[in-house]
């Protein structure tokens, strides 16, 4: 199977909504490495490795006391810096740099929760993709079980509209009323896009009733696991979808997204209700697809894959998704029919 990400560690990468981080600690998952969350007296995030250093029981099984963590084991204790600053048991202040748990960088920004790996504790502000908590724009956040499969293929998945005839047949494209479509894909040296344009919006009924009269689609691969799609008429943004693929182990991720509109006459609850009442549907449909072409893979001892004409972005998204860098170039416009 294919590895991690190359860069993993180093990206900030959500893990969890803000309301979802509530009185009891949260258990996360990163490349088979287990985080605790909790919010500490101030209530700011704190990432630590879950697991207590005195005998590596599960941090996350404990509880929050006057904002420390409490491991259940044994009644340790850590602050938000992960220092020890309770030892059951003990008449003497505890060694709080020898016996402290290991820390990682967290930062909550604009309804979620980010995390850093490679960090210490100390950095705080993550780099985010585009229009992410933009003053002008209208954001919610969506947030789902982990599901199964590879997080490659699911980057993949979101960056190829061949599908959506067949497995969204209906909500985005018809099957049986293809139209022609101009696609062109501009690399760069760690990403690339790809851009449709066409001359009569999809047919679908997800993209009749969000997008109008869009003209043209924009999908940005933001490595290693982000992808962003920007839907837009002729002079303005009509919706952007920012979709992290965050693996858990190498055969199961989680997926987070959040979804950005102008802001207008509609209220924003509205257009999140209006939106959801399509992606729901769209969301379950991939999944079941990425769980059962994942069941194959395993059956068969890994992707044997064959590539066809219009199959242009696995070799460039492939790259990237394993630490090499692409030329800058732009390729196209090749005709297709979505």
């Amino acid at each position: 199977m294919t590895p991690y990400p190359a860069g993993l560690e180093d990206a900030w990468l959500p893990v969890a909504l803000s309301g979802q981080l509530k009185r009891r600690p949260l258990a996360r998952q990163i490349a088979g490495k287990p985080i605790v969350l909790f919010r500490g007296a101030d209530g700011a995030v704190t990432a630590l490795e879950d697991r207590c250093p005195h005998r590596n029981y599960p941090l996350s099984d404990g509880r929050v006391v006057e904002g420390t963590i409490q491991c259940p084991y044994h009644g340790w204790r850590f602050d938000g810096s992960g220092a020890c600053v309770a030892l059951p048991g003990i008449a003497e202040a505890p060694d709080r740099k020898r016996l402290g748990a290991f820390r990682v960088d967290a930062a909550e920004r604009h309804g979620a929760i980010f995390v850093r790996l490679a960090g210490d504790g100390s950095a705080t502000e993550p780099e985010l993709p585009p229009l992410i908590g933009d003053p002008d724009h209208d954001h919610f956040w969506w947030a789902k079980a982990p599901w199964q499969g590879r997080a490659l293929d699911a980057l993949e998945n979101i960056l190829d509209p061949f599908h959506t005839n067949f497995v969204h047949d209906g909500l985005i494209r018809v099957s049986h009323r293809r139209q022609l479509v101009r696609q062109t894909i501009t690399t760069e040296a760690r990403g690339f896009s790809v851009a449709y344009d066409q001359d009569a919006p999809d047919t679908g009924w997800m993209s009749r009733l969000l997008e109008g009269s869009r003209q043209r689609s924009v999908g940005r691969y933001l490595p290693p696991v982000a992808f962003q799609g920007r839907w837009e008429k002729a002079d303005r943004l009509t919706l952007c979808a920012t979709a992290f693929f965050v693996p858990e182990t190498q055969d199961r991720f989680r997926p987070i997204g959040c979804w950005t509109t102008p802001k207008g006459r509609l209220p924003g609850w509205l257009k999140k209700q209006a939106i959801l009442g399509f992606v729901r549907t769209v969301a379950e449909q991939d999944r079941r697809a990425l769980e059962r072409q994942h069941e194959t893979l395993t059956a068969f001892g890994g992707p044997c894959f064959k590539s066809g004409p219009t199959d242009r972005l696995i070799a460039p998204l492939t790259r990237l998704y394993n630490g090499e860098t692409l030329e800058r170039g732009s390729d196209g416009p090749h005709a297709v029919w979505l």
